[in-house]
C-alpha cells in the first residue's frame, strides 16, 4: 500500500509534535492562570484565516483568545505557540468552554485537540523502521 505525504503535512506533523514536546518544558516553567471554569484546560490547535487587518500574526491571535478568555495578560498566559509558515494558527491551553466561543469567532476556521503523533515505531531495530528523509 502506497501512502502520499505532501511536504505540508510533514512540516504540520513537525510542528504540532515540537510544540507538544516544548509543552511540558514551557509549564514546568511558569504557573497559568486558572480557567475560566471549573474544567479542566487542555491544549487546543487553533486554525485560522490569515490576519487581513495587516496585523501580525501574534497581535491578531492574541485579540481572538482574548475574547474568550477574557482579558489579554490572560490570553497571553494561554498562548502556547503562534503557526505563520505551513499554517496559521495558534495553540492555547483551553476549557472545552472556551473552544466552543472560539469556535464562533470570525476567522477561526478550525479547533483541534493537540495531540502527539509518531510518523512510525520506536525500536524494534529492524530495517523497516529506519526512516531516511
Amino acid at each position: 500500500m502506497k501512502m502520499h505525504i505532501n511536504l505540508s503535512t510533514i512540516i504540520l506533523l513537525f510542528l504540532i509534535t515540537f510544540t507538544n514536546s516544548n509543552l511540558q518544558k514551557k509549564s514546568s516553567m511558569a504557573e497559568t492562570a486558572p480557567p475560566s471554569s471549573s474544567a479542566p484546560a487542555d491544549v487546543y490547535i487553533v486554525y485560522t484565516e490569515q490576519p487581513s487587518d495587516g496585523a501580525d500574526h501574534e497581535s491578531s491571535h492574541l485579540r481572538t483568545l482574548s475574547s474568550v478568555v477574557g482579558s489579554e495578560e490572560a490570553a497571553k498566559e494561554s498562548l502556547i505557540y503562534v503557526y505563520k509558515s505551513a499554517a496559521t494558527g495558534f495553540s492555547a491551553k483551553l476549557t472545552p468552554e472556551q473552544v466552543s466561543q472560539l469556535e464562533k469567532q470570525p476567522g477561526v476556521l478550525q479547533v483541534v485537540v493537540s495531540k502527539t503523533v509518531q510518523l512510525h515505531p520506536v525500536g524494534g531495530g529492524g530495517a523497516g523502521n529506519n526512516m531516511m528523509v
